[in-house]
């Protein structure tokens, strides 16, 4: 009882501290950049004041604050994406895009920017144009949850997880293929855009899309944390797991339609993002010392806030107009996290 109470007491401690740095995290975030503003301006803007120069409370409200906003939502969504997919498929080196969501993404995007000089193929997806900036967004909606449903039913008709991972994958090559194809008949313009996007990036939210952003990630998080006790029963195995009273092909569907909810919203919103949804989970094991979903899914959800939160400042050199590709910075973050989980299953053994 006494160990008990010692570890409960030091996971609040943990989560207060990661509670604080996340909001040391976002408020640098919006603070540091070409121009820099003092962190005490920040907050006074946060809070309804103004700045002591008109041109930065401009900075903060329009830009910065969505961009800070983004990049918290996407990292507790990514994170809780890859618990979800490193539980259910028990590999620890599984992603939230394992099962080619980021590729229906990527697919949707591709047939907008890239096919316009294909026999006036592309006409009908740059109709989408009238909706302005939210274009980029529905394509890449509607290829992740095309690819979402395609999995989806197979899930219903195939009983084994490896199966269906292997099939995920194979959609997701699928998709990819199809992409490169694309590419092969597009012009240099067409193919410079679509790669932009492919980059990655929290600064292309608008206000105008932040509620529905907003909207998803939170609906996708609510259903993570109502699967925390499922999540805990498939550790087991799903041998066990049904001798349990688990209903797994239910507890299979939800699990899946959060993790892809969660990975395609950030994709569809935020371009391809690689490896936090990789790395963080592991982070969070290892700072806590536990396998228990309760605990996991909220350190989770800082902890992917705060590593998005990190990577955003990276991206951008203070002082400086250069901006970093977001993808290149989370791969150097998550490089050395997936690099240490490999080597220290090879070493205990």
């Amino acid at each position: 009882m006494y160990n008990i109470k010692i570890v409960k007491y030091s996971n609040y401690l943990i989560f207060t501290l990661l509670i604080g740095v996340l909001i040391l995290a976002f408020l640098l975030d919006i603070a540091l950049g070409s121009v820099q503003i003092p962190i005490d301006e920040v907050v006074k803007v946060l809070f309804g004041g103004k700045a002591e120069k008109v041109s930065w409370t401009n900075i903060i409200l329009k830009f910065r604050l969505p961009k800070a906003i983004t990049a918290t939502l996407a990292g507790a969504a990514l994170g809780v994406s890859g618990l979800q997919m490193q539980t259910i498929f028990r590999n620890p080196l599984a992603g939230p895009f394992i099962l080619g969501i980021s590729a229906g993404a990527s697919l949707g995007v591709a047939l907008v920017t890239l096919t316009a000089n294909l026999a006036g193929a592309g006409a009908i997806f740059q109709t989408l144009g009238i909706l302005g900036d939210l274009t980029l967004v529905i394509a890449s909606s509607l290829g992740a949850a095309a690819v979402l449903g395609l999995v989806l039913i197979v899930s219903h008709r195939v009983q084994d997880t490896m199966t269906l991972l292997i099939l995920g994958l194979l959609f997701g090559y699928a998709t990819s293929a199809l992409v490169s194809i694309l590419l092969q008949f597009s012009d240099s313009q067409r193919i410079q855009a679509y790669l932009q996007w492919t980059f990655g990036s929290f600064a292309g939210v608008t206000w105008r899309q932040m509620p529905i952003l907003i909207s998803v990630v939170l609906l996708g998080l609510l259903v993570a944390a109502v699967l925390s006790k499922s999540l805990n029963v498939l550790l087991v195995g799903e041998s066990y797991a049904l001798t349990l009273g688990l209903n797994l092909e239910r507890t299979r569907f939800w699990i899946i339609t959060s993790a892809s909810i969660l990975a395609g919203a950030v994709t569809a919103f935020c371009g391809p993002i690689a490896f936090l949804g990789v790395a963080v989970p592991h982070l969070c094991r290892s700072m806590f010392g536990s396998c228990d979903h309760r605990i996991l899914v909220p350190a989770v959800i800082i902890m992917g806030a705060i590593m998005a939160l990190i990577a955003d400042l990276m991206c951008t050199i203070p002082g400086n107009q250069t901006v970093l590709p977001l993808n290149s910075v989370t791969a150097l973050i998550g490089t050395p996290v997936v690099s240490w989980v490999i080597l220290r299953r090879y070493y205990t053994k």
